[in-house]
């Protein structure tokens, strides 16, 4: 647009100079920024690691290079490591898929009463911190004084343990409490959109429903359910709430524990070996993720046509009461059962001593006067609250360039944004304890809530680009041209056409993202210093110092501000659908 016609209009006039100087220079120079901004938060902490698994001295200190780290690993007692991490997630995620699918298809295929609470419901337990429904489980299924076996014993008259959560059983159920939310997350919209001409046509070529469901439904969600499956086994391959909670009181080690036992639990920490242990479980799932593309290359799975059709609803008749039941009955061992322990052991001298002369007050008190509960309570909130800001805006940024742009350099951008995927956050935080240490003086990161403010921005990029991505192409391209037509420049057009039009969604990334901060415990475990511990960090240091008591109360104020933003997320939701 000339000046003149800009003038005409009683638009602001921009020197053309100033102009042809920003599209010639600030593309480039905001490109350049924008990668070296996602190459400090991805590739530098794999470099560190596979630095740090080479180096023979703790972060900082001079040493010499060497393979002794993963000379290591081909040791009996690593080989056992891998194999319980490998075992367990992949029990857990094979169990976690079955009964996620089963789910998904009583809300998404049947006449099951209720269907939109109980999809509620059942995706609650994702949203609620691992170490809130590891500790709960830990006082329910103790076997010497856990509440279930307590009740077990009262019930049945004998001295029996019902169930024991602290062995490999426990570990694989703690561990399916958030994959199978999860994996129902996208299995369940998955069903929706299946056109069910497909599966109506096999049925009148002969098929069975059982045949049906394998060689035509599962089929046809494979894209669907593999990537789930990965993205499930994966997070398993990561956890470290579940093994730290039952698998080491009994000898059971994954990955995760071995490297924070490594570093934090022994006289002379052996950084070496924990490294080269995280380096070789990245380079793990990075080939998964390839096994993953080259499965499904070439094959088509198209189920949605330009024909129109409704999702075909089974009719159960009486025994869509068992479907209820059934989804009610994960809500009740996923959601009530914990938050009743919660509440009960917060209110009682000693857990497992459930009489009424027990009753108190006194934990309650005590982590009010606690201020290393404030103090993580303060940086928990403000590291929320920042992070989620910042990672949507980065998120929305990253998608605008690699969704709505043909510039080059936007692959290696989404590339970048991508790969925290397969970095469990606990092998993210011993890249960034590497690469933080290793810093200049000048940059003081390590030991500062800084060091975790970019861990969660790394983390959460991913999700954040996802939320991003899929709300941009929802909308025309043509309602941003008419805006650049009319003098608006890229931030404007972002601000206040992009951004504006897709905030709903956008706030949802945002909760999210929230979510997963108040979540994440891998890498806060090994990046906190006095001073910057969050919640996480905290109710784990209470259990470990014999507070079970205590951290009840601290996991119920926590599970309140999970309730509170899902709460908001759900509105937000809502009024989404609304303006459509």
């Amino acid at each position: 647009m000339t000046v003149a016609t800009r003038v005409a209009a009683g638009l602001p006039q921009r020197s053309t100079a100033w102009s042809s100087g920003v599209a010639r220079y600030g593309r480039p120079i905001g490109l350049a920024a924008l990668v070296l901004m996602l190459g400090f938060l991805t590739v530098y902490p794999m470099a560190m690691l596979l630095y740090g698994s080479l180096h023979s001295t703790p972060p900082g200190i001079p040493g010499t290079f060497n393979i002794d780290g993963y000379a290591g690993l081909l040791t009996s007692e690593t080989l056992i490591v891998l194999a319980n991490t490998v075992g367990l997630s992949l029990i857990k995620t094979i169990l976690s898929l079955a009964l996620a699918v089963l789910l998904a298809w009583i809300i998404a295929r049947t006449d099951t009463p209720g269907r939109g609470v109980l999809e509620v419901l059942i995706t609650l337990p994702f949203f609620i911190p691992p170490i809130l429904t590891a500790t709960a489980w830990a006082m329910l299924g103790n076997a010497q004084v856990g509440t279930i076996n307590l009740a077990w014993r009262w019930l049945s008259g004998t001295d029996g343990t019902l169930i024991d959560v602290y062995s490999y059983g426990g570990v694989i159920w703690h561990m399916m409490q958030y994959s199978t939310p999860f994996i129902f997350l996208f299995v369940v919209d998955a069903f929706r959109a299946m056109d069910p001409a497909l599966e109506e046509s096999s049925r009148m070529s002969g098929a069975s429903r059982w045949q049906t469901f394998w060689r035509i439904t599962f089929v046809l969600m494979l894209p669907v359910t593999s990537s789930a499956f990965i993205l499930s086994f994966i997070r398993g391959m990561e956890s470290f709430e579940s093994a730290v909670f039952f698998g080491t009181p009994v000898g059971i080690n994954v990955i995760t524990t071995t490297i924070y036992n490594s570093i934090t639990q022994r006289a002379q920490p052996d950084y070496q070996s924990a490294t080269a242990l995280g380096f070789a479980a990245m380079a793990l799932m990075f080939v998964l993720l390839v096994l993953q593309s080259r499965m499904l290359r070439g094959k088509n799975f198209a189920t949605v046509t330009g024909k129109g059709y409704a999702p075909n609803v089974t009719r159960l008749g009486a025994l869509r009461w068992l479907t209820f039941a059934i989804c009610i009955a994960f809500f009740l061992a996923t959601v009530v059962l914990p938050i009743g322990q919660l509440l009960l052991s917060s209110f009682f001298q000693f857990f497992g001593f459930y009489q009424l002369d027990m009753l108190t007050l006194d934990h309650y008190r005590s982590v009010w006067r606690n201020r290393d509960f404030w103090t993580s309570f303060g940086n928990t909130l403000l590291l929320g609250v920042s992070g989620a800001t910042a990672t949507m805006a980065l998120g929305a940024i990253v998608a605008y360039v690699t969704t709505r742009t043909r510039w080059p350099g936007r692959r290696l951008i989404d590339l970048l944004a991508w790969l925290p995927w397969m970095m469990p956050g606990m092998v993210l935080g011993i890249g960034f304890l590497w690469g933080f240490a290793s810093l200049p003086h000048a940059i003081p990161i390590y030991g500062t809530l800084w060091a975790l403010l970019l861990a969660y921005l790394a983390l959460g990029t991913p999700v954040a680009v996802r939320v991003a991505s899929a709300a941009y192409q929802q909308i025309a391209a043509d309602i941003e041209e008419c805006s650049r037509v009319h003098g608006a420049g890229w931030w404007q057009t972002l601000w206040r056409i992009l951004v504006a039009l897709a905030w709903p969604a956008l706030a949802v990334g945002w909760v999210l993202i929230f979510f997963g901060i108040m979540r994440e415990l891998s890498a806060s475990i090994l990046l906190y210093a006095p001073g910057t511990e969050v919640l996480s960090v905290t109710m784990l240091k209470m259990w470990s110092g014999g507070k079970p008591e205590e951290v009840s109360v601290v996991g119920l104020l926590m599970l309140a501000m999970v309730l509170l933003f899902r709460w908001l997320q759900l509105r937000f939701l809502q009024r989404r659908i609304r303006t459509l």
